[in-house]
C-alpha cells in the first residue's frame, strides 16, 4: 500500500469521524476462560484459543503465555503497524525495520514477598531498528507521531481509567 491507497482508504474515516465523534468511539474486547486444571486463563483471541498462565519466575511451567510478554507483544505490534501506517502516509523510505520491547519486572511484588517491590513492569523500553537513508529530523518526526498515534503504548503511558467488577 503506498501513501495514496491509505489516504484513500482512511479519508472517509477521518471525515465521518469530524462529523460525528461519538462515531469514532468503538470498544473493543477480550474474552478468556478459566481453566479448571491448572493456574492458567484460555484467552479467545478471536483467532484461536490459547493459554496464559504464570510465568516462570512465579512458578510457571513456561508452556503457556505470559500475560508480561503479551502486554509487550501487543506494543509490538502496535507500535510496529503504526510506524508502518507513519511511514507510509508521510512516504518515509523505510527498509527493513524490527520492534522490540523489553520490560523490567520484580516479581518480589507479584509473589507478595516484599511489600516495598511494585507490582508490574517498572520501565519499559521500546526499540526500533530502521534500514533508511532518511535524515535523522525526518526519522525524529517518524519516531514522534509513531509514539503518538500508538493505541498500546498511549494507553500505557497515560494510564486509563480502570474499573474491576464481579458478576
Amino acid at each position: 500500500m503506498d501513501s495514496t491507497e491509505l489516504k484513500t482508504l482512511q479519508a472517509p474515516l477521518k471525515a465521518r469521524y469530524k462529523d460525528d465523534a461519538k462515531a469514532a468511539i468503538v470498544t473493543l474486547k477480550a474474552r478468556g476462560t478459566l481453566d479448571d486444571q491448572s493456574i492458567a486463563c484460555k484467552v479467545d483471541t478471536g483467532r484461536a484459543l490459547e493459554m496464559a498462565g504464570l510465568h516462570p519466575a512465579t512458578g510457571g511451567s513456561g508452556a503457556e503465555l505470559c500475560s508480561g510478554d503479551m502486554l509487550l507483544e501487543a506494543l509490538v505490534a502496535c507500535a510496529g503497524v503504526t510506524l508502518k501506517a507513519v511511514a507510509t502516509a508521510l512516504e518515509f523510505r523505510l527498509g527493513d525495520a524490527r520492534v522490540e520491547a523489553e520490560g523490567d519486572l520484580d516479581f518480589r511484588g507479584t509473589l507478595g514477598v516484599a511489600k516495598d517491590a511494585p507490582v508490574g513492569f517498572q520501565s519499559i523500553r521500546l526499540n526500533f531498528h530502521l534500514d533508511t537513508d532518511e535524515p535523522q529530523e525526518r526519522i525524529d518526526a517518524l519516531l514522534k507521531l509513531t509514539e503518538r498515534y500508538c493505541v498500546v503504548f498511549q494507553t500505557i503511558n497515560t494510564k486509563p481509567e480502570l474499573t474491576v467488577t464481579a458478576a
